[in-house]
């Protein structure tokens, strides 16, 4: 009985450990963290991320510095992200929408962020 018992709560234990993992699909990821304050300025996000530089995931990102947590979709290749200026932190601003910068565009280019450790070309 305690045999059985123990092997139910090990085969419990080892579905949630796999359900709980993050697909290996999102790497690298599709979208990224960012901090905005209330003018649109970005302001640093920290990251905890893996320490493996083939891993570009991100578990959880925090805005110590303050302002509002934003999803941004991380730039494809050969796309760069557009030029920090007043203009560019006003549109994101306003282009935020529930938390999300997916599909907002400045001046018909994407707004996203560079992939993380991206060699610049």
């Amino acid at each position: 009985m305690k045999s059985s018992i123990l092997l139910a709560a090990t085969v419990f234990c080892f579905m949630a450990g796999t359900a709980a993992a993050q697909s290996l699909a999102d790497n690298p990821p599709t979208a990224t963290t960012i901090c905005l304050d209330v003018s649109g300025r970005s302001l640093p996000a920290t990251c905890r991320v893996p320490g493996s530089r083939l891993d570009a995931r991100e578990d959880i990102c925090l805005c110590p510095a303050g302002g509002e947590r934003v999803s941004i979709p991380v730039c494809a290749k050969g796309v760069r992200a557009p030029a920090e200026s007043a203009a560019y932190e006003s549109a994101r601003r306003k282009a935020v929408d529930h938390g999300s910068l997916a599909g907002a565009t400045y001046n018909g280019q994407p707004m996203c962020r560079a992939p993380r450790n991206a060699l610049n070309p």
